[in-house]
């Protein structure tokens, strides 16, 4: 919370670091764009400043409820397993973080992305374009009804596929702290020659992996996946820092 000091002047609320040894590294020699992405340089951590803890707040009108339905687009209904993705979004304390925009791409039950870079001979879904949005509520809370993606090869070394996942990006209290990172599925075989998700310490890495839910799956329907997302702190979701808008 805000205050003033001994002195008088202002006092404004900071975050919990993640160490350094948790820390996703922004290249990693067995994902080979990282060598392109990556900075020359060490980064330097920012002091946080008014900016970076307030912000603006996102109209309720802009973001509506069909947002968050991939299933159903250009009239009609996508093919695929049907899942419900759902979670919390919270800050450093656990706590909630209301009217957090959360926005997913990810791609369709075949592997492919609609997207013009992508080209690989997998049948593309004319009611699915895997985008979807939505605001979190009082409690935190979010949810999407999707389809699962399936597993896709993306060339980074001889036979390689990503393992299913979906794309997250969330913006917080505040513009500037945005967080964009992958969601994964339970036991999935390509974990093991992923470099993307290894490159993750070992002991974060079970936080960018979805949980089953019985409970919230719906009878004859669709699946469902919990995913609670954390901004910051020493539970801090592994993300992607520099993110460059590809695909993979």
């Amino acid at each position: 919370m805000t205050g003033t000091t001994s002195g008088g002047g202002l006092h404004l609320p900071g975050y919990l670091r993640e160490p350094a040894e948790a820390r996703t590294p922004l290249a990693f020699p067995g994902y080979r764009s990282t060598a392109l992405r990556a900075p020359l340089r060490t980064p330097v951590d920012l002091p946080q400043r008014l900016t970076e803890v307030t912000g603006p707040v996102l109209g309720e009108d802009r973001v509506l409820p069909h947002d968050a339905d991939l299933t159903l687009r250009r009239g009609g209904e996508a093919l695929g397993q049907r899942i419900l993705v759902h979670g919390r979004v919270l800050d450093s304390d656990g706590r909630p973080v209301p009217d957090a925009l959360v926005e997913v791409w990810q791609a369709n039950a075949a592997g492919r992305y609609r997207h013009v870079v992508d080209n690989w001979p997998a049948p593309l879904d004319p009611h699915f374009d895997g985008l979807g949005r939505v605001v979190t509520d009082s409690l935190g809370r979010y949810e999407f009804m999707t389809i699962k993606p399936g597993a896709y090869p993306w060339g980074n070394h001889h036979n390689a596929w990503r393992p299913a996942h979906i794309h997250f990006s969330l913006f917080g209290r505040a513009f500037t702290q945005r967080l964009v990172t992958q969601m994964y599925f339970p036991d999935d075989p390509l974990f093991g020659q992923d470099p993307i998700f290894n490159a993750i310490p070992a002991a974060a890495r079970h936080r960018a992996i979805s949980r089953f839910s019985l409970d919230r799956t719906q009878d004859n329907w669709a699946l469902a996946f919990e995913w609670d997302i954390v901004l910051r702190g020493s539970e801090q979701t592994p993300f992607e820092t520099d993110d460059d808008g590809d695909v993979a």
